[in-house]
């Protein structure tokens, strides 16, 4: 597994009138029995606290984060034994909690709440119960915690963004409103730029997007900010294409930094590219397209294919402008890609159906046959197979409860399973950590997520379908076959899911 909750640093910090760990606890070599007893003498140390639970996981054998349920299990005893000791401290359950919540374990909420019962002010345990919550599906449990987080310590930038960002799905105009407020109020820290980069990075209006950017430019030097420097990206290639000038100016601006060099350098180069396409001096643009050298991941990609498509058809080579495009296509499929196929396409007599058999002619070079797997149900003692699903075009993902990743894909998956409702369209996830089983059936009707969740471990996605994170997500066809691999989807490319589902329940 990939993804982890993000804990927030200086957590005892936040605790005001706590003592401080003392001495022999913040000795690194320090014994477990040692730690042991400096609690039993100051159990409101959170930082004594940390040290015993680090301890007491570093003396178990094999002790790892896969195994963290079960390992913190074994402090239960303890605790229970310290919650009777001293039963109106509130640290004691909270680092218990805090532990079972950091292994993302469904064991962490019973702490938790004992933990703000006894004091509503503990912040970190609210914001402990926020992410519990949506592991739980419990989107609403989860807004109303953060907001308690925030309102106990609303200093903390950390907690305000996060209770922003639940807005998103439920408020638009809210969620944008309170991260412009977090921007105001918080100008020296990172989550302020952070909000401004998701304004801008999940906006579907370029001139927003442009508006948002430079505002956080402004507000948040790219030198100093790392989010703010990650916008400047997006940034940069939104003026590539719709306004090369202005990217020239923004390269020059940050030219200082590590990797603007190079933008820089390549914002000029497509200046110079137009200029001689709109002159008509292809085998100049051609060569100097031919020159630029993008990373493996970049936003640019199909930009530049699209250029060069623009230049092969000014020489005459209107074969190599569709072939490329078609590669792409092939495996990232896009309404602006279509078009240049048709026109490409059109220009050697390509109809509609032609162009989809060259398409799919790229696509057999990559397809394969889907590992079978015959895994466990969460609604009922049965199984599914991949047998089970012939027929239908699946689209399968790995994830866990835990993951934020994973659950901030699934709103864009079920808005494209929708538009397939009463079609030959399947949707399987299959959960990587038995640990969260717990959370499982609730999540999805908390959520009401329409997929299908299966059963199996890490080692299982990893050894058969070779999972090295989550998500992970394939697209199968009717007949077993792999057919797209290897993709994510979020607001900006919702289409591009719809576009593959499509063509593949076309090929039956």
């Amino acid at each position: 597994m990939t993804c982890k909750k993000i804990i927030h640093t200086g957590i005892a910090l936040l605790l005001a009138g706590l003592p401080v760990m003392p001495a022999l606890a913040q000795e690194s070599k320090a014994s477990v029995s040692e730690l042991k007893a400096v609690i039993g003498k100051y159990p409101d140390s959170l930082g004594a606290h940390h040290e015993f639970i680090a301890a007491f996981r570093k003396s178990i054998p094999n002790a790892s984060y896969r195994n963290g349920d079960s390992v913190v299990s074994l402090l239960k005893g303890q605790y229970e034994q310290w919650a009777k000791q001293f039963p109106k401290s509130a640290v004691v359950p909270f680092a218990l909690g805090e532990a079972f919540a950091d292994v993302e374990s469904p064991k962490a909420r019973p702490y938790l709440l004992k933990a703000v019962a006894l004091n509503p002010r503990l912040a970190p345990a609210w914001r402990d119960l926020s992410i519990d919550a949506d592991r739980w599906g419990n989107q609403d449990g989860a807004r109303e915690y953060m907001g308690k987080a925030s309102a106990a310590d609303p200093s903390d930038p950390g907690y305000a963004f996060y209770y922003a960002m639940d807005f998103e799905h439920v408020d638009g105009k809210k969620w944008r409103t309170m991260l412009y407020d977090l921007a105001k109020k918080f100008p020296q820290s990172e989550r302020g730029a952070q909000g401004l980069y998701w304004l801008g990075a999940r906006s579907r209006d370029t001139a927003e997007k442009i508006m948002v950017y430079e505002q956080m430019r402004a507000a948040y030097p790219p030198a100093k900010f790392s989010w703010s420097s990650g916008g400047m990206d997006d940034l940069f290639s939104i003026y590539l294409k719709t306004n090369p000038a202005k990217a020239v100016a923004l390269a020059a601006a940050l030219k200082g930094q590590e990797g603007w060099g190079a933008k820089d350098t390549l914002a000029g180069k497509i200046v110079t590219i137009h200029t001689l396409i709109q002159q008509q001096q292809f085998k100049e643009a051609a060569d100097m397209l031919a020159g630029i050298k993008l990373p493996r991941y970049s936003r640019l990609t199909t930009f530049i294919a699209q250029l060069k498509a623009q230049a092969a058809h000014g020489l005459g080579n209107t074969a190599d402008a569709y072939n490329g495009l078609a590669t792409i296509y092939a495996k990232e499929p896009t309404d602006d890609l279509w078009k240049g196929l048709e026109v490409y396409g059109k220009a050697q007599g390509k109809d509609h159906q032609q162009i989809e058999n060259d398409v799919w002619q790229i696509r057999q070079q990559a397809i394969k046959p889907a590992p079978p797997f015959n895994l466990g149900l969460y609604t009922s003692s049965g199984t599914a197979s991949l047998e089970d699903y012939k027929g239908k075009v699946v689209l399968l993902t790995f994830w866990f409860p835990g993951c934020g990743p994973c659950r901030g894909e699934f709103p864009h998956f079920q808005n494209v399973m929708d538009k397939f409702k009463g079609q030959d369209v399947a949707y399987v996830g299959i959960n990587v950590s038995p640990d969260q089983d717990e959370y499982v059936v609730p999540f999805m009707k908390g959520t009401g997520y329409s997929f299908t969740p299966l059963r199996a471990d890490g080692d299982w996605a990893a050894r058969v379908y070779k999972v090295r994170g989550e998500p992970t997500n394939f697209l199968i066809d009717q007949n077993g076959q792999l057919v797209f691999t290897d993709f994510r989807i979020d607001g900006s490319n919702e289409r591009t899911l719809e576009l593959m589902i499509g063509s593949v329940l076309k090929r039956k």
